[in-house]
């Protein structure tokens, strides 16, 4: 039932296609109720929020609007906001621009994502961090039942006496929360009063300087906004090789059913060693493709050289100097070849192609190129406000190329919104810093990383001006499994200092809790902690993470 006054928000998902039909019922009814309203108080004005008896698809503006203004919206929404992509990124920033808003200040949001039912959150949520997490902590928990157990007593063979696992059932049972996930995002879009509109987006170039930007829905309508942000992120990329239709990609792996027998997963990032990880830890038969001589070149070297040696010895097949050229299906039985330029092959059941992510068929999709300037690598180019070449439009998230994890998206959106629509009398350092960014990979085993590797510590500093911390241990966990001391796990421990004060610039962590104990020295560092600092701080015992902060301070200890 249509109110006078104020009116609860409510953010409701529209299709594009209804946007003409609702903003004429909307006219017709204003009109009506403007008309009542101008006889009962002539000064009255009527600010609507929801568009209430028009159904589920009604988009309404918030501001108070004449007979004239509803006409002329029939075919163009306005917003203060517009957010185009309903990722971590996206949504945090919407809602903390929402979150500004005032009765003074009406601050109209609203957020596009095209598909509302399977993508809301992005792809962390669906198809990224939140399952991968889900699924490493299942793969984690079989292996543990598989290979630790009966060194602590427990009475089971090694490799035939673990609980049978349903995957399927995992499977439907880590979708149903994924559901739920994004049902709260969606209601918390709706809290906050964000329009939700299920479309793609698309920016039109102005032809005027009117300090409006025009977004184009995928029926032709318009929608313009004062300010907007782009944060549509990425999608897997496969290499354009023969036979590529008989593999899957990283999206691919959170559709299985079932587990295959064996798995080759092609890729040197930190999805496919992620990915590869959980296969193994779930008992497959697993080898990794790597194009060059190891995985995760870009990490520090001690790090990934440590990976490298714990994978093999976990039971990962690694084939280096790999780089695919065909997969090849066996119809008679339905197992797979994947074939290297250099003629080797590898077989099996299941071919992963993790070659990494791209954002270019995203960028293109909304209508950057040619109006908004880019990287050579397709990225949408920004500077440190988050701002793009066009006025009035940001990007934040996979699609400026910087850092592409949630966190971060999630910090520069609510950060953008904060410089923007914040009370806040200086705005200057708003933005955010990425010296001191903490990252982790859900590998087995876990690796956390925080500021600089040594590669890039030589470079910034100069070898002459750093000091480098090194320790490689067992971990206690370890400390009782009935094997060779060399054949158990090792957690390597490496802190990057320089300067006369040795301000550490970079922490490295392989090894089981490294994904749990970096939170903490990722603040310390952005404090500007010291070796000294570390030094001071009395250990938890016994811990792997204890060994950060014992770690010989008198000097730096040779490579291991």
């Amino acid at each position: 039932m249509m109110m006078l006054g104020m009116v609860n928000a409510t953010a409701v998902a529209v299709t594009s296609k209804d946007l003409t039909i609702n903003c004429a019922r909307y006219a017709t009814r204003l009109m009506c109720v403007t008309s009542c309203a101008m006889m009962r108080n002539s000064s009255m004005m009527i600010r609507l929020r929801n568009g209430g008896s028009f159904g589920a698809s009604s988009l309404v503006s918030k501001r108070s609007m004449s007979t004239t203004a509803a006409a002329a919206s029939l075919n163009t929404l306005d917003y203060d906001y517009l957010v185009i992509g309903g990722g971590s990124g996206g949504i945090s920033s919407a809602r903390r621009a929402a979150s500004y808003r005032t009765p003074e200040n009406p601050l109209k949001v609203g957020l596009v994502e095209r598909d509302v039912d399977h993508m809301i959150g992005g792809t962390c949520v669906n198809v990224g961090c939140v399952p991968k997490k889900l699924s490493w902590s299942a793969a984690t928990l079989n292996e543990t039942f598989l290979h630790d157990a009966s060194h602590y007593g427990f009475q089971t063979d090694e490799g035939s006496s673990a609980p049978p696992m349903d995957y399927t059932t995992f499977k439907h049972r880590r979708d149903k929360y994924l559901a739920r996930l994004r049902g709260i995002y969606q209601n918390n879009l709706k809290k906050a009063d964000v329009d939700l509109m299920r479309s793609a987006g698309r920016i039109v170039k102005s032809e005027s300087d009117n300090d409006k930007v025009t977004v184009q829905l995928d029926d032709g309508k318009k929608v313009t906004a004062s300010h907007v942000l782009i944060a549509c992120g990425g999608q897997p990329e496969v290499p354009e090789i023969e036979g590529k239709e008989f593999t899957i990609d990283s999206d691919g792996f959170f559709e299985l059913e079932k587990l295959p027998k064996s798995v080759v997963v092609a890729g040197a990032g930190y999805i496919a060693v992620e990915l590869a990880g959980i296969f193994n830890a779930f008992g497959v038969d697993t080898t990794l493709t790597v194009r060059r001589h190891k995985a995760l070149r870009s990490f520090d070297e001690d790090i990934s050289d440590e990976l490298m040696v714990q994978m093999q010895k976990s039971g990962i097949k690694v084939a280096t100097h790999f780089v695919p050229k065909k997969v090849t299906k066996d119809e008679a039985i339905g197992a797979l070849t994947l074939t290297a330029e250099s003629g080797a092959e590898v077989r099996a059941d299941c071919v992963l192609m993790a070659a990494g992510r791209t954002t270019k068929p995203n960028v293109e999709a909304i209508g950057c190129k040619g109006i908004i300037d880019l990287t050579p690598k397709g990225y949408i180019k920004v500077d440190k406000y988050q701002n793009t070449s066009m006025p009035r439009v940001y990007a934040v998230g996979d699609v400026i190329g910087n850092y592409e994890l949630t966190p971060v998206a999630i910090a520069a959106g609510r950060t953008l919104s904060d410089r923007l629509f914040g009370p806040f009398q200086d705005k200057s350092n708003l933005y955010i810093d990425y010296e001191t960014i903490p990252t982790v990979v859900f590998a087995h085993p876990p690796i956390g990383t925080c500021g600089l590797t040594e590669a890039q510590a030589v470079e910034k500093y100069g070898k002459d001006n750093l000091k480098i911390y090194r320790s490689r241990f067992v971990n206690l966990y370890y400390g009782i499994f009935q094997v060779e001391p060399s054949e158990k796990p090792k957690t390597l421990v490496k802190v990057i200092c320089t300067g006369p004060e040795e301000k550490v610039v970079g922490l490295h962590v392989l090894g089981m809790g490294a994904d749990e104990l970096l939170q903490g020295f990722a603040v310390a560092m952005r404090m500007g902690a010291t070796k000294a600092d570390l030094d001071r701080t009395v250990a938890i015992h016994p811990t792997a993470a204890e060994e950060i902060v014992t770690l010989a301070p008198w000097g730096p200890m040779s490579k291991h």
